[in-house]
């Protein structure tokens, strides 16, 4: 069994690996600043995706409420810092990605314009 940070490093990566496979380009990972963390800053054709990954354990749930009012506060906080420096996408929003790693393989839930 995978330690919480290994487990979600890894769970990272997969998350990175199918949004390759969707033509989505990682251009950050666990990038700090604002205030907050954002796992991954994914690109396509103009458009940015904040991915928030979101990783089971024994007792949580893979609910859309899975992103505290706190957390998505420290989001947002993050993701207009990164902006910052950054020339303006089309279009922008949070895209979190529940991964299920109770079963094998591990299955990704994908929730785009989250909130």
């Amino acid at each position: 069994m995978l330690f919480r940070s290994a487990r979600g490093a890894v769970a990272e990566s997969v998350v990175s690996g199918l949004l390759a496979e969707r033509g989505w380009s990682t251009v950050d990972r666990n990038w700090r600043g604002g205030g907050g963390e954002l796992d991954l800053v994914v690109r396509r054709e103009g458009r940015l995706r904040f991915v928030e990954v979101k990783v089971r354990a024994q007792a949580d749930s893979l609910t859309d409420d899975a992103v505290s009012p706190h957390k998505r506060r420290r989001l947002r906080a993050a993701a207009e810092a990164w902006l910052a420096s950054q020339p303006e996408p089309d279009e922008v929003c949070f895209l979190v990605a529940f991964v299920d790693t109770l079963v094998e393989p591990w299955r990704v839930r994908f929730v785009d314009d989250a909130f």
